[in-house]
């Protein structure tokens, strides 16, 4: 039998209904809200990034593929869609999907504004599965006509800034010599909360874009790449060794733990390594920069919100297992004469307290997991679009994350129990039995 795990458990049953099982609950309470408010903090944290992410992919893919270019025009130089580059696409492995496309530098003129946007044009192959949730008002353009479509897509933004509906009809003047218009069709209207895309970006027909510029049908101004990027046990491994090398040769800016940026970085090296030395391959983490720095902040704040609830329960745990010694003093010096151990009893103290500690895991598991289950499937908690991206609070539920958080606290309390059972050793008998 094990006998300080014994004691422990009748000295629990027999504080029922004193004041220890008061500051016991409080320590239960103290560690299971720490627990569930990092675990919604965390579930927060990574659905606010994977939506804003899947947002930022469906409209620029994973890698961008382009012709070398020192202009930093919207207007890229234009590629060929060779058997060379197909073939290279179609045999990389972690490349699901591509789409060509090609930017134009346009005015779109109705009789009262005038609005500077960059018409986007894509053909059949755009990820319209992944771009249709963006849609709030119609349809996307159809890319199946025999000639090159005259519908466009526009943002909520640019819609009401000109008074467009859909169904209605618009000019667009391209920005070239000499210019060219055209009299479009609004097919439908589209809102990412981004202001980066829907500030100025419509989608149209890449055909059209070709006319414009006088192309084949051979020529785009780049391929977007859409990318499998879930990671293996090569790539975990594969980031480990990046940030090890990085820390050892003192690179800390290229230490990373986003483990999609490593891969993609990956994918990055070894598709411009097969390209034709004229093009480049870039990551949508480098063109859109901004946005991915933006998000990296928000760890911050979760990384510190971590560190103060830690502290605070490891500080609770430490003052709890103070005043369950203090009231077991006379106990302890009953033991100690009859011939227990310091270490004997520091174990009963140390079990009651992972005792609290496992019971405030529990229920901190419990409210937080439901909790984030009712905001996913019930959306609750609203939010203003036009400040956060997003009509309600999102939810990403990641159990790998909740075990380390589990461990994690389990671990650094366990450690701080240590503190206070520290101080059994300097009991003396004969004056804790006669201690009142």
């Amino acid at each position: 039998m094990n006998l300080p795990f014994f004691i422990s458990k009748r000295i629990a049953k027999e504080s029922t209904g004193s004041f220890s099982s008061i500051i016991n609950r409080v320590a239960v309470v103290s560690i299971g809200l720490g627990l569930a408010v990092l675990i919604i903090a965390f579930m927060v944290l990574f659905g606010f990034k994977k939506v804003i992410r899947d947002k930022v992919y469906s409209f620029s893919g994973h890698l961008i593929v382009n012709k070398y270019t020192l202009s930093t025009s919207f207007e890229e130089g234009s590629i060929v869609l060779d058997e060379d580059l197909i073939d290279a696409l179609n045999n990389y492995p972690r490349i699901t999907s591509y789409q060509p496309y090609a930017m134009k530098a346009a005015l779109l003129k109705t009789k009262e504004e005038v609005h500077g946007v960059i018409v986007k044009g894509v053909d059949n192959s755009f990820d319209t599965v992944g771009f249709n949730k963006h849609i709030v008002e119609g349809r996307l353009p159809n890319f199946n006509a025999d000639k090159y479509s005259t519908e466009v897509a526009l943002s909520k933004r640019v819609s009401n800034y000109l008074e467009l509906e859909v169904d209605d009809e618009v000019l667009i003047y391209f920005v070239q010599n000499p210019p060219r218009f055209r009299r479009l069709q609004i097919s439908g209207i589209y809102e990412t909360g981004l202001e980066e895309f829907d500030e100025k970006i419509i989608i149209g027909d890449l055909d059209l874009v070709r006319r414009i510029n006088s192309w084949p049908d051979s020529l785009a101004g780049g391929v977007e790449i859409f990318c499998d990027l879930t990671p293996s046990l090569d790539d975990y491994l594969g980031l480990l060794r990046h940030n090890l090398s990085s820390i050892v040769n003192l690179r800390f800016d290229e230490y990373t733990n986003d483990i999609q940026k490593y891969i993609l970085t990956k994918a990055e090296s070894e598709l411009f390594n097969i390209l034709d030395i004229d093009l480049y391959v870039d990551k949508v983490y480098d063109r859109y920069a901004q946005i991915f720095e933006w998000l990296n902040l928000l760890n911050r704040n979760v990384v510190i919100l971590l560190g103060i609830i830690l502290f605070v329960s490891g500080t609770s745990i430490i003052s709890i297992l103070l005043i369950l010694i203090m009231e077991r003093t006379k106990m302890i010096g009953m033991m100690k004469s009859l011939g227990a151990t310091d270490k004997m009893i520091r174990s009963i103290f140390v079990y009651n307290g992972l005792r609290l500690v496992m019971r405030g895991l529990l229920w901190g598991n419990v409210i937080g997991v439901s909790i984030g289950l009712i905001q996913d499937h019930f959306k609750i908690i609203p939010l203003d679009a036009a400040n956060y991206y997003m009509s309600h609070v999102p939810i990403v539920i990641d159990i790998s994350t909740i075990l380390f958080l589990n461990i994690l606290i389990l671990f650094l309390i366990g450690l701080t129990l240590l503190i206070p059972v520290a101080f059994i050793s300097k009991v003396q008998p004969v004056k804790a039995i006669r201690f009142d």
